[in-house]
């Protein structure tokens, strides 16, 4: 039997849009419609991405608000290295909150994206933010792409916001034009603010990765920190509407062995990039591998 979300992947597909309504109800579908609701995102994910695709990225990233002008030239020098020994490579810069005409420089280096993360709805972020505020970070993604920098931001979920609040927050990343979505998953060490805020189940975990699919179904949905923790024995289904997956460890939480990782991919008849032609010399579907600072690129 057709389901709404089918016909509404059929919309979407015809050159319609989803409704923040819609968006909400996806979260909402039941567990018993849940593989539908997969499999319905999933066709997106194969129109605008085919079988080839994407590319190897390697990611400076630095703690901080915010970089010196002496970080961005410091940097810049690492990236012309990089690009002088590697020409193929792309890279990705992830330094916090830019001032005005840092952008540029990078971009004049050879960075290729930057990512920001706006982390989550506006109408939540001083509620978990005080040291700098929501159009800070909007502001540091415009400037990425006015600078002509590729566009890289995503969200953290689990942190107490509402259905509504993950809808506004991916209405707004489809609003800044990303060009890549990661959907981290809160991990609620002991010690920090959100301690003991476990929010998320598997199911939930998947329901906003396919109704990010839905929201911006031409853009790299991306599963980095917590997908282990959170998504657990769903990291399959997951599989089928993003574009790529974090390998190895993360910044402030440890990562599933890449080899686990590798056989996740292989084992749902997935590879990655460069590996993508079978034995009989046939391609068959792929996906992006995203490891500690490298990216390979690959694509379902």
């Amino acid at each position: 039997m057709t389901s709404w979300f089918d016909y509404l992947a059929d919309s979407i597909l015809d050159g319609g849009v989803i409704t923040e309504e819609q968006a909400v109800a996806i979260l909402a579908t039941p567990d018993a419609d849940l593989l539908a609701l997969v499999a319905a995102g999933s066709r997106l994910r194969r129109r605008h991405f085919g079988i080839r695709g994407g590319a190897s990225r390697v990611c400076l990233v630095a703690s901080g608000r915010g970089p010196g002008n002496r970080d961005v030239e410091r940097v810049n020098d690492i990236v012309t290295r990089l690009k002088d020994d590697h020409h193929d490579l792309e890279v990705c810069a992830c330094l916090g909150i830019l001032k005005d005409g840092q952008a540029e420089s990078l971009e004049e280096a050879g960075v290729d994206a930057y990512n920001h993360n706006i982390n989550t709805a506006e109408s939540f972020h001083d509620t978990i933010v005080k040291s700098h505020t929501y159009a800070d970070r909007t502001n540091t993604v415009a400037k990425a792409k006015t600078a002509g920098l590729s566009p890289c931001s995503g969200l953290i979920v689990g942190m107490g916001e509402s259905d509504e609040q993950v809808v506004e927050a991916l209405f707004a990343l489809r609003e800044l034009d990303s060009d890549s979505i990661p959907i981290n998953f809160l991990v609620p060490f002991d010690g920090t603010p959100m301690e003991g805020q476990w929010n998320l189940t598997p199911a939930q975990c998947l329901r906003i990765v396919v109704t990010a699919r839905f929201v911006c179904p031409g853009k790299e949905i991306r599963l980095p920190g917590g997908r282990e923790i959170h998504l657990r024995s769903l990291q399959a289904q997951a599989l089928h509407v993003a574009n790529s997956i974090f390998l190895g460890d993360y910044l402030t939480a440890e990562g599933q062995a890449a080899e686990d990782d590798i056989a996740l991919i292989r084992d749902n008849g997935f590879t990655i990039i460069g590996q993508e032609k079978g034995p009989n010399g046939t391609h068959t579907p792929t996906i992006r591998a995203r490891g500690a600072g490298t990216e390979q690129g690959a694509n379902a």
